[in-house]
């Protein structure tokens, strides 16, 4: 009688326990239930509890039931990534930029093919942005079974801002790049950033970010570079780990006030011969020798030691690498049943969603594959437009085929559901394994509890996003991640009242700070300058080959900066910061300058905090800064940190 008394006690207080974590319920269409004094929502209008409408169970429940009840169509809406379309006059708004959400082109997307997920690309004040999300919720809410949407970003926290890569911050509070959290190797601080860009997301509506991006930043031609963690493995692999943690808030997986993140590119996009990026036509291959492509999987491990949500795979098609004995099939990774159901799913044992990058079952035609013919200003079109490399002689519909029996889970930047169900019905896909994809996705909104409560409160936004706090952090963290790469009679720290000579720093903060601005090098104690990183570009007609920097690295005359910087140095002493975007070569601005810093994105007052002294620049370089151009292309693009005679080697740094 006694353990019978127990147990009974031990259940009631069990159940008490569980009553009182009631989540929020918001319902805009949907009717509410009452039972046992609890709410729920009525998502499918059927006037009683389904099991996938009670928070009570396990998400994994609650997805099975889900999924029992779904269509082919809908099951196939959960497995595209759309783009949220805007209001916009120009063709930026097929991008998704304008003005706010189409909704009259978005209300059939979420009722026709039933797409669940959209990136969005709107740029707006917060509770702006949060009033947009909600419209989109409350489409979704009205549907046949009320399943919430995910709403995902491309970065935002950032200074860079390239379309398909990162998007423009709309208030958000502004941290370095991604290169500067390599050049710290600050876990802890890694993390807090993680934890406040995921309150910002949430507070606007935003539930999934597609990042971090891992890939190791091997070759110094690359135009992605800045938004990887630089070349060292274990350094990328710490800061991968911390990131996910940050969005996901904590390690242990999704739950409620968790954004799921997507670490990206799996695996080896940054082995790209000559830079070339896999975006275009001209980029689609990664070449590897000897063991280097373990080290570009080394930081993906830290993303899996934080139970990370998704994965996507790279464009690029790699080569040089065998699996199991066997020559990787020459298929991009999104095809690639090697890379992604017996190396990530299997070795790896990631049980996470695998999303696409974009377009990647599209067609790539006229310009998009051959855009040096002069006059060529391509956009992106769906039936020209995409990267299918090395499936461009399958059909679509063989291509969504291929994809999910490779792996895939869902397509990045289409809504192409139709051509999905197409394909089952032909019997290139089970219905089974499209059954598989649509759990796993269901279960991560579960686990988000964007059933209950997919709503954001714009005031909330107003007051979180971009608040004086996340402010401060974020400048403090733009100025410990530069670089002291020389300081030449100590001319740093400097003390404001001197005269200076500016170029590309405001003057009004140089003045409020007590600086007397001058008209002419020659007549100042010093003068201040900000560079960036060489680049060229080599492919001026191709959509992405026109926004990315490319080609030579170093600074040398017919350069604007580096002509300009000659100028200014032989009239007075001079401090130089460079946006090291790319790993510069600064062997003829070095002898130039007494003093250099390299940044990795940093407002004025940070600049001024770090010449002054007020902060410390405590970064290290995250990459090797090359001699020359020579050593640049005799390295591997697959090997870390190997090109001859390194100016910097990786890893340096000053103090002063």
């Amino acid at each position: 009688m006694k353990l019978f008394s127990l147990a009974s006690c031990a259940i009631l207080t069990a159940s008490f326990a569980f009553a009182q974590s009631q989540p929020p319920i918001v319902a805009r269409t949907a009717a509410v239930l009452k039972i046992d004094g609890l709410t729920f929502k009525d998502l499918n209008h059927n006037g009683r509890l389904d099991p996938y409408e009670d928070w009570r169970k396990p998400a994994s429940t609650r997805a099975d039931d889900l999924v029992k009840q779904m269509t082919l169509i809908e099951k196939a809406g959960l497995m595209m990534h759309g783009t949220a379309p805007a209001l916009s006059s120009s063709p930026e708004g097929n991008q998704g930029r304008g003005s706010g959400y189409d909704l009259e082109r978005m209300k059939p997307l979420i009722n026709n093919p039933k797409v669940a997920t959209y990136i969005t690309r709107l740029s707006l004040p917060p509770e702006v942005l949060a009033e947009e999300n909600n419209k989109l919720q409350e489409i979704a809410e009205a549907t046949r079974l009320g399943i919430p949407l995910t709403i995902s970003t491309d970065p935002r926290n950032h200074f860079q801002y390239v379309l398909g890569a990162s998007a423009q911050s709309g208030g958000f509070s502004k941290w370095p790049e991604s290169l500067g959290f390599g050049a710290l190797d600050d876990a802890k601080l890694m993390r807090r950033f993680g934890d406040v860009a995921r309150q910002e997301y949430l507070a606007v509506g935003i539930q999934q970010a597609l990042s971090p991006q891992i890939d190791l930043a091997s070759e110094p031609r690359w135009p992605r570079s800045t938004g990887t963690f630089g070349e060292d493995p274990q350094i990328s692999k710490r800061m991968a780990e911390a990131y996910v943690a940050g969005f996901q808030n904590g390690t242990k997986g999704l739950k409620p006030g968790s954004v799921s993140a997507v670490a990206k590119h799996w695996v080896g996009y940054g082995a790209t011969p000559n830079g070339f990026d896999g975006h275009n036509s001209y980029g689609k291959h990664v070449v590897f020798k000897g063991k280097d492509f373990q080290k570009h999987i080394i930081p993906f491990e830290g993303a899996f030691d934080a139970k990370v949500a998704g994965i996507m795979p790279t464009y690029s098609i790699v080569d040089g690498v065998k699996l199991n004995g066997k020559p990787l099939e020459p298929v991009a990774a999104g095809y690639s049943k090697q890379l992604l159901t017996d190396l990530l799913r299997k070795r790896y044992k990631f049980d996470g969603v695998v999303v696409s990058d974009w377009l990647i079952t599209n067609d790539c035609k006229n310009e998009c594959v051959d855009g040096e013919k002069p006059g060529d200003k391509p956009i992106i079109r769906p039936e020209t437009f995409g990267m299918p490399w090395g499936v461009e002689d399958l059909s679509r519909v063989e291509r969504f085929a291929k994809a999910v029996n490779a792996g895939i889970d869902q397509f990045g930047g289409v809504s192409n559901s139709d051509l999905l169900v197409k394909a089952v019905e032909e019997k290139k896909i089970s219905e089974e394994r499209i059954n598989q994809s649509a759990r796993r996705l269901l279960i991560q909104k579960f686990q988000q509890g964007l059933f209950e409560n997919p709503y954001a409160d714009p005031q909330k936004a107003k007051a979180v996003v971009g608040n004086a706090e996340f402010v401060r952090e974020g400048e403090a963290a733009q100025a410990r991640a530069m670089v002291l790469l020389q300081n030449e009679g100590k001319i740093l720290p400097v003390k404001p009242g001197r005269k200076i000579y500016l170029l590309n720093v405001d003057a009004a903060i140089a003045q409020k700070r007590g600086y007397q601005i001058v008209a002419k090098p020659e007549e100042a104690d010093f003068a201040l300058v900000r560079l960036m990183a060489p680049f060229e570009r080599l492919h001026p007609n191709y959509f992405f080959g026109a926004r990315h920097e490319e080609g030579d690295l170093s600074f040398k005359p017919g350069n604007a900066d580096f002509d300009t910087l000659t100028a200014i140095a032989a009239k007075t002493p001079t401090i130089a910061t460079i946006f090291l975007s790319r790993p510069a070569i600064l062997t003829n601005v070095k002898d130039k300058t007494k003093a250099l810093i390299g940044n990795f994105g940093a407002d004025d007052e940070a600049l001024f905090n770090v010449i002054e002294g007020k902060q410390k620049a405590k970064g290290k370089l995250p990459f090797e800064l090359p001699s020359s151009m020579q050593a640049v292309e005799t390295q591997s693009p697959s090997t870390p940190h190997d090109s001859k005679n390194p100016l910097y080697k990786i890893g340096y740094s000053l103090k002063y």
